[in-house]
């Protein structure tokens, strides 16, 4: 501790910073934030022979994916859904405020034609209604009704159990680091999904302008 802050009043000094316990704080927080910390590298099936982390990046995603549907298929037995898109437009609904058609659809990061779908359904359970923009004559705004609150907080204890359940036994500082690194790839995949580019050439598309990986 004592080297720490002879450190600190070096370096307060030389950019003339004060020197109190608030910006020793905040020193420390720094440095300890630039500090590099070496992890072991995981293991996994098949990679003393060439399997990459790539692929197993790929086949978790899709574990992870039928996992989630497990639950959340559990999550809505018994109940008026038939689908978790469906009560996934109305959390959205209700957290975001109403919305056009295509808005709500690229908030779940579907396709036109499934959205369009799923949009039909609510409205004929009367837990959505739509209404013409004021500023769009031909864009139609979505907003969650009485009932579709009334049948979505019916549901939600269950839909809640369902999401932790998901994130399964995750201290809450893994949870922060793997919410960082699922930010990051949604960042970058979503403008790459929104571009609406041409299946037959995607890949190479992708690898050739927005892919680059620093070793």
């Amino acid at each position: 501790m004592v080297d720490l802050l002879e450190e600190f009043e070096q370096d307060a000094s030389t950019v003339g910073s004060p020197v109190n316990i608030d910006e020793f704080k905040l020193w420390l927080a720094v440095k300890v934030g630039h500090e590099k910390v070496v992890e072991p590298e995981p293991d996994w099936a098949g990679k003393g022979q060439g399997r990459s982390a790539d692929s197993v990046i790929n086949t978790l995603f899709v574990h992870l994916n039928r996992y989630a549907k497990m639950y959340s298929k559990a999550a809505i037995q018994g109940s008026l859904f038939s689908t978790q898109e469906e009560f996934i437009y109305l959390i959205n609904l209700r957290a975001f405020g109403a919305m056009t058609k295509m808005e709500l659809i690229k908030l779940n990061i579907q396709e036109k034609p499934v959205g369009m779908q799923i949009i039909s359904r609510l409205l004929q359970q009367g837990w959505v209604e739509q209404r013409t923009s004021s500023t769009d004559k031909r864009s139609k705004i979505i907003t969650l009704t009485d009932t579709g609150l009334r049948v979505l907080d019916a549901q939600m204890p269950k839909i809640r159990q369902a999401t932790q359940i998901v994130a399964g036994n995750l201290s809450h500082q893994e949870k922060l680091q793997l919410i960082s690194l699922l930010h990051k790839l949604d960042n970058f995949h979503k403008p790459i999904f929104e571009s609406k580019k041409d299946s037959m050439d995607l890949l190479d598309t992708v690898l050739q302008d927005y892919l680059t990986l620093k070793n």
